[in-house]
């Protein structure tokens, strides 16, 4: 039997839920190539990359800080800052962009009352923006927690919103 992604997704949280950092570096490799499987499990525990995991990792990899705090930066899935429950990504790729992306994301920013790359006070959305999903054909793009919204426009943020609103229950 397959795992679906999601699945697999939620079995990889549950496994890491309660662990430290200490306990995910003993069961990792040690090899430089090594670093973006051990951030993802970070991330996946904690809900962010804790400040005090970049000298732990640095020195479990022969790393410096400032190596494992580049590869954090470089890579828009890593967060230093906890994130809310759903988190909100929409493309401003080209595609997207001149088929109203920017506009969607404003629509989100004024629905939810914050900035992109900002977290909403309660912890239940946060906004991010990214240059390219690769799913061009199908844009503007949408992702909230794995769920894929092809062909969004401003007009269906609320709707957007309201699934989310739903999946958690009762507001």
């Amino acid at each position: 039997m397959t795992t679906s992604p999601k699945s697999k997704d939620r079995e990889e949280k549950e496994a890491a839920a309660g662990m430290d950092i200490h306990d995910i570096l003993k069961e990792a490799g040690n090899r430089q190539r090594d670093l973006l499987a051990i951030l993802h499990r970070i991330q996946t525990a904690c809900g962010r990359i804790p400040a005090e995991a970049v000298p732990a990792v640095a020195r479990h990899l022969h790393l410096s800080p400032s190596e494992v705090f580049g590869v954090l930066t470089f890579y828009k899935s890593f967060s230093l800052e906890s994130k809310g429950e759903f988190t909100i990504t929409v493309c401003l790729g080209t595609a997207c962009h001149v088929r109203g992306g920017a506009e969607i994301a404003e629509a989100f920013e004024r629905k939810l009352g914050i900035k992109a790359g900002q977290t909403t006070p309660d912890k239940r959305f946060s906004l991010e923006t990214v240059n390219c999903l690769g799913c061009c054909a199908i844009g503007p793009f949408v992702v909230v927690n794995g769920t894929y919204y092809p062909h969004a426009t401003a007009k269906t943020v609320k709707a957007i919103l309201d699934a989310c609103r739903g999946a958690e229950g009762p507001a």
